[in-house]
């Protein structure tokens, strides 16, 4: 059937302001696993990718494509960060084709994808490349969990990263710097305590997908999760720290991904592999693995909360409860931590201050600390090693509540401080009993 002229006039118009794309910038990064070099682009593209060897290169061509006047005469990045990318060159192989070629160090698996523009990002063109491995490499061994006198693990996750500022503050503070700063801070206070250490899932300006988080903290065996946030609020005056743990409507969300899961994935759980178990067998597994690291998980929030108590006002006293796909671990007892209000201008200004972020590094270890000495994973340092703990009372606090939070019973709280009644005043230094 023939189009009537205006149609195909407007069709034609539409295809040609389709596919027509400026690129007005180029960024690269590297993170521990890959190096993404990202195109800007003033709208969506077609373009084809293939990689050639000796020398190795990726060759991407985009169609009806130009580059902005002040890219036209190189592609600069920034070459500190610049991970498999030596070069990057550009020419026509045609009137209607830009091509751009990234020179590269060495084989690399590619990945590339289109992404649709958010917050201040338009267009986005995104090139992964994973460098080959050597297969003559040593595999890398996990932490064996069983060896004696073993450190506590904790996996830091600075939140956002790469492309995903995080929320931004009044004067332009980004939310992924500033839970950076603070977990590298974490990490150090956690290295200097005996029986304890952590790794970061994060350690530079790069972004990993929410689920490749939680699996990181698997692969390290990690005893906890931390995911490290900085609030945002529409009204400025919101502020305080908060502590989440998962939802019960998430983790069984999470639960019916996994089993649903078994059948193709080899998912470990605890150590324990899913595929060979039957479907019963590997839902309960699952559910009692589930619960014991949800279990955890509020038990740590609430020591973390606590001590956070002592050095920062809170948003709120008590654990809170949300959906966030960080916490989704089956097997790894999580917690995000919300250092504080980004929008608030008061805590945007704190959560810029180095000597503040060590004093909230140094409150979060303390409430990490607190909850392993209350229950030591068996053979680890801790359990061999614990020592008594003390809990200074703030303003609200009672000692019902300190005794719930503990997990220990009013009797014995009140035994191990020579209480006859149930008051305490502020300031106060209370032992709590561990064994």
């Amino acid at each position: 059937m023939a189009l009537r002229p205006g149609i195909a006039l407007i069709l034609a118009l539409f295809s040609i302001t389709a596919s027509a794309a400026e690129i007005n910038g180029f960024r690269v990064w590297t993170d521990p696993e890959k190096t993404r070099a990202v195109l800007d682009l003033s709208t969506r593209a077609d373009y084809k990718l293939f990689t050639l060897d000796h020398p190795h290169r990726v060759v991407i061509d985009l169609n009806s494509s130009k580059l902005q006047a002040r890219l036209h005469n190189d592609l600069e990045f920034d070459h500190d960060h610049s991970g498999v990318i030596e070069t990057v060159r550009h020419g026509f192989p045609d009137k209607n084709t830009l091509r751009v070629v990234l020179d590269l160090s060495g084989g690399s698996n590619v990945k590339s994808f289109m992404l649709e523009p958010t917050g201040s990002y338009g267009f986005r063109l995104v090139i992964d490349l994973y460098p080959e491995k050597d297969s003559k490499a040593a595999v890398k061994q996990l932490s064996d969990r069983q060896r004696p006198n073993r450190d506590i693990v904790v996996a830091i996750d600075a939140g956002h990263g790469g492309e995903d500022p995080g929320a931004i503050g009044r004067k332009r503070t980004r939310e992924k710097d500033v839970v950076l700063a603070i977990a590298k801070e974490l990490k150090k206070s956690i290295d200097a305590r005996p029986g304890m250490m952590a790794v970061l899932i994060r350690s530079g300006d790069y972004y990993i997908p929410l689920r490749d988080r939680f699996e990181q903290a698997r692969k390290h065996q990690a005893d906890l999760f931390v995911s490290l946030h900085a609030d945002a609020f529409k009204n400025s005056k919101v502020s305080g720290s908060s502590v989440f743990i998962l939802s019960r409507r998430g983790a069984s969300s999470e639960f019916a991904r996994r089993i649903a899961a078994t059948e193709n994935n080899s998912d470990l759980v605890g150590g324990v592999t899913l595929n060979d178990k039957d479907d019963m067998l590997a839902s309960v597994l699952l559910d009692l693995s589930q619960s014991a690291a949800m279990e955890a998980s509020n038990g740590v929030a609430r020591t973390v909360i606590a001590s956070m108590r002592q050095v920062s006002n809170t948003h709120k006293s008590h654990v809170e409860h949300a959906n966030f796909m960080v916490l989704k671990s089956p097997d790894v007892p999580s917690i995000l931590v919300e250092t504080g209000f980004i929008s608030n201008p008061g805590e945007e200004q704190r959560l810029q201050d180095p000597t503040w972020q060590k004093k909230m590094a140094r409150a979060i270890t303390d409430g990490i600390q607190d909850y392993f000495y209350l229950s030591p994973p068996q053979g680890t340092w801790i359990a061999a090693n614990r020592k008594p703990l003390h809990y200074r009372v703030v303003r609200g606090d009672t000692l019902g509540e300190i005794a719930s939070r503990y997990r220990v019973s009013l009797y014995r709280l009140r035994l191990a401080n020579n209480l006859k009644s149930d008051n305490i005043r502020i300031g106060a230094q209370l032992l709590i009993p561990t064994t």
